[in-house]
C-alpha cells in the first residue's frame, strides 16, 4: 500500500527498530511507496512511511530492492547537494546525509 511521505524531521530522526519477519509488509508498503514516487526518488528509509523498523528500499539500475537492519561498513558525511538527491527530492532538501 502506498504510505504518505513523512516530512517532520523529529519523526524522521527517531531511532528505529531492528526488523523481523513481521515487517514484511512494512517493506511491501515502503517498496509500494518508493515506486510511487520513483520520477523524485531512488531510496527510502521505512521511517519516511511512518515506520520505525531497520528497512530501506532502492532502484538498484531499475532493480527495486528491499534489505531488512542494513549496516553501514564504511560512511563519509558530507553537505548534500541538489544533484545529490539519493532519498526523496519532496522529502530533503539540503541536509547531512550519510552516504552508504
Amino acid at each position: 500500500m502506498i504510505k504518505e511521505l513523512i516530512h517532520d524531521p523529529i519523526l524522521l530522526a527517531k531511532k528505529p527498530e531492528v526488523a523481523t519477519k513481521e515487517d514484511l509488509q512494512a517493506a511491501q508498503d515502503l517498496l509500494d511507496t518508493l515506486i510511487s514516487h520513483k520520477d523524485g526518488c531512488v531510496g527510502m528509509a521505512a521511517n519516511m512511511i511512518g515506520e520505525y523498523k531497520r528497512i530501506i528500499a532502492f532502484d538498484n539500475d531499475d532493480t527495486h530492492m528491499v534489505k531488512f537492519n542494513p549496516e553501514i561498513i564504511k560512511n563519509r558525511v558530507h553537505k548534500m547537494q541538489k544533484k545529490d538527491v539519493f532519498l526523496c527530492s519532496e522529502v530533503l532538501e539540503s541536509v547531512s546525509v550519510i552516504i552508504l
